[in-house]
């Protein structure tokens, strides 16, 4: 295998040819993120079968030619824990990645292992010792050394075998449809970041009226712009906490907004008149057309639904352990909640449970709703096991005889 670091556009051009006829390619990138609107882009790196390239970006303009083979269909992308490359991807090809594969995901998915890191996975499934990440770097700076190129073309190095491997243990334990139904939720939840809803993701917001909200979403809007326009991050421009803040508050003047707690500084000054414009189009949204928030899943019902909701988490645990599948992909607290709401409660607003649909139903769907419904006994059968609870299908059999 060949390596390189790129910086000549003829010589990039040769690479997409040559990545497009080997129909599978490893994508790792480096990038800053403290600076920029999006992360900068620093370094990728693309490993064939044949070959192991850095390109750099600031040497090679047009980069083009790779994202659009990102988004078809026809050449296997592979990743570790690639959700900045799909949001690259989503950025500059306008498009989600056409046929991706990350390695990390899949590792959950026939281990209990998730998420591993590089190095570990390495280590996992292939027994041999990656480099250590180069985590202090300023990528931004060149010349790159040739250790910098060297640790970067690791993170690429062993991907492939690792895919390989994966791919032959899925398709024996026929979850291949399970792992390419988790990369596309994946791809799904990274492309709603910058969604029309991504301002109900700022922490604060539940005890806001649905006045308050407008304002949150009209300063959250206005923010996004700024730092799109800026090229700047979106919280330099102005803090989570302080367009909570400043929906609350309300300001009708330049004065009442400095006021604000930590807003006393010459960049919210300068910024005051477009702040109290968002915060003046946001208090003008009619009632009926204010934003309201889903439901939250943060807090207990009632103790009853913490209790069952224990219960469903010791029989998930349970089942992924017996299957070999990782709970932190199968389900979280807020999976079981949403679990119990709609099955006891019958609270059945917006989309089902996640635990009741595709793969996940397969894993547990049938037993925590027959948990839920007390068609299961649970027992411990071998406290040395890794699962060492039994849940077994009652019958009428089992039902307790009456007291004489």
């Amino acid at each position: 295998m060949t390596t390189s670091l790129i910086t000549d556009q003829s010589a990039f051009d040769e690479l997409c040819d040559h990545i497009v006829q080997s129909g599978a390619v490893a994508f790792d990138t480096e990038f800053v993120s403290e600076f920029t609107y999006r992360p900068e882009l620093c370094l990728v790196q693309l490993a064939t079968r044949e070959r192991c390239v850095a390109v750099d970006p600031y040497e090679v303009a047009d980069l083009s030619r790779w994202w659009e083979i990102m988004a078809d269909d026809k050449t296997s992308i592979i990743v570790h824990g690639g959700r900045e490359e799909v949001r690259y991807c989503l950025a500059f090809a306008a498009a989600p990645p056409g046929k991706l594969w990350d390695v990390q995901v899949a590792e959950g998915l026939r281990s209990r292992s998730f998420p591993l890191g590089y190095e570990a996975l390495v280590k996992r499934v292939l027994g041999r010792t990656a480099h250590g990440r180069e985590t202090r770097t300023d990528w931004r700076r060149r010349p790159l050394t040739e250790p910098q190129i060297a640790y970067a073309l690791d993170d690429v190095q062993h991907v492939l075998e690792i895919w390989d491997k994966q791919r032959r243990s899925l398709q024996s334990q026929k979850r291949l449809h399970w792992v390419e139904a988790e990369f596309q939720r994946m791809i799904d939840e990274v492309a709603a970041e910058r969604g029309p809803n991504a301002w109900q993701r700022l922490p604060g917001l539940q005890r806001l009226s649905s006045k308050e909200l407008a304002v949150v979403k009209a300063i959250y809007e206005w923010r996004d712009a700024e730092g799109a326009a800026r090229n700047r991050p979106v919280r330099k421009i102005l803090r989570d906490d302080l367009v909570v803040e400043l929906a609350r508050r309300r300001p009708t003047t330049e004065a009442d907004l400095l006021a604000c707690r930590d807003l006393n500084r010459p960049e919210y000054k300068k910024a005051a008149p477009a702040m109290l414009e968002a915060i003046t189009g946001g208090m003008a949204t009619p009632t009926s057309a204010c934003p309201t928030l889903p439901k939250s899943l943060d807090d207990d019902k009632s103790h009853d639904e913490q209790v069952v909701g224990q219960l469903l988490g010791l029989a998930l645990a349970n089942r992924c352990a017996e299957l070999n599948v990782s709970m932190a992909l199968v389900g979280k607290v807020a999976d079981l909640r949403h679990l119990v709401r709609w099955h006891v409660y019958g609270e059945q607003e917006g989309e089902p449970p996640r635990l009741t649909e595709g793969w996940r139903a397969e894993v547990c769907g049938d037993l925590l709703t027959d948990v839920l419904d007390g068609r299961i006994s649970l027992r411990v059968a071998d406290p040395q096991s890794d699962h060492p609870l039994v849940f077994e299908r009652r019958t009428s059999s089992d039902a307790s005889p009456e007291s004489e």
